[in-house]
């Protein structure tokens, strides 16, 4: 379905309308749901061999549902999450709500190896191009272990023209070859994901 202008423009302001207004303009409803995130964890966990001493940052937190399955499924990991979004901050889960901020992924407000693990899910192509590449250093920064993110990407030109329609928030969108070259030269050296219409 095409997205019209004003939505975009609703949507890229992360706010109420966005998270829990109507639908044309986000989630529609940005609620805490255990089958999203605890099936996950695990995999998480296993990968990128986190134990209770593990650090975890999450760039792009919004209220915290990854970060509050993360500590009840992992007992004393050390967590910490940042967005953008003055209104998903407010709004978070209790539980996560004094280990998390509002910040920019571009210029994470912490110190050099932060974090054992850094997660980004469908947060840095909300950035310009610029911005994006600052992120992704920014990750590789803070991150003294490991990474993954995840971006909208497409593979040929259909998924192209799906993505183009669909998308709503993000500024950087390219084929998953032109990521790769991106990822490389931003100097990010972590995993990655694609997320395809």
């Amino acid at each position: 379905m095409l997205k019209s202008r004003e939505s975009r423009e609703i949507a890229r302001r992360f706010g109420v309308d966005y998270f829990d207004g109507d639908r044309a303009h986000g989630y529609g409803g940005f609620e805490y749901d255990a089958r999203f995130w605890e099936p996950v964890i695990p995999d998480f966990v296993n990968h990128f061999e986190l134990s209770a001493e593990s650090s975890v940052l999450d760039v792009g937190c919004a209220k915290g549902f990854m970060l509050y399955d993360l500590r009840r499924l992992l007992p004393g990991v050390t967590v910490a999450g940042v967005d953008i979004s003055d209104y998903a901050i407010a709004n978070a889960l209790p539980e996560v709500r004094p280990f998390i901020q509002v910040a920019n992924a571009k210029e994470l407000p912490f110190e050099d190896n932060s974090f054992d693990f850094v997660i980004s899910i469908n947060t840095v192509h909300n950035l310009n191009r610029a911005d994006c590449k600052r992120a992704l250093a920014e990750i590789e920064r803070v991150s003294s272990r490991g990474a993954f993110v995840t971006v909208d990407a497409y593979r040929n030109p259909e998924e192209k023209v799906r993505m183009e329609k669909w998308n709503l928030t993000a500024l950087t969108m390219m084929s998953t070859t032109d990521w790769e070259a991106f990822f490389e030269d931003s100097g990010y050296t972590g995993d990655y994901f694609w997320f395809i219409p």
